[in-house]
């Protein structure tokens, strides 16, 4: 009877979130196959640890955990290649100077470190406030706020640079 009561509870979180778990791991990952194994995976243990699981309201979040340690995964052991940091400053200029050279946001999302595009596609593509995204994240709510500002900031300068990119501070006496 319990047992099934619990089938039942985690086929409904399944179907609740299954989808916001895969559109997350899409962005991460940018390959429907890719996310599809790891929305896979993350269900299944999800469903290994279920009976600890006890917080009704964190389940969101605690879903967004392990499909991002999931994603993680993925790189443990692999050595990317990375040949020098963007610029966004430089890539700003570049867009500015040629209209022909828009970026869209896809493109615009895959620039931002990962830390900032995590946070900012928990928030966009599933809604997850920022305590919930600090809990997803293993941070704190001001590092999670942090982390949104900073996404927010960027794309706003990749994606139209004639937004300033601060505002000049007044000195007051």
């Amino acid at each position: 009877m319990l047992a099934a009561f619990r089938k039942n509870r985690f086929e409904t979180v399944v179907r609740a979130y299954s989808n916001d778990v895969f559109r997350f791991l899409y962005w991460l990952s940018r390959d429907r196959s890719v996310a599809e194994d790891l929305a896979q995976e993350t269900f299944a243990r999800a469903w290994a640890a279920w009976e600890e699981q006890r917080d009704e309201k964190a389940v969101k979040a605690w879903l967004f955990t392990i499909a991002r340690n999931e994603h993680a995964r993925l790189y443990e052991r692999k050595a990317l290649e990375i040949d020098a940091e963007i610029d966004l400053d430089q890539l700003a200029a570049r867009q500015a100077a040629d209209p022909g050279l828009a970026l869209d946001i896809r493109k615009a999302f895959a620039t931002l470190p990962v830390e900032l595009r995590e946070a900012m596609l928990l928030q966009v593509l599933s809604g997850l406030t920022a305590a919930e995204i600090a809990v997803a994240c293993a941070t704190t709510e001001a590092a999670a706020n942090m982390r949104l500002t900073r996404a927010r900031k960027a794309l706003r300068a990749m994606l139209d640079p004639a937004i300033p990119h601060s505002r000049p501070r007044t000195q007051s006496k």
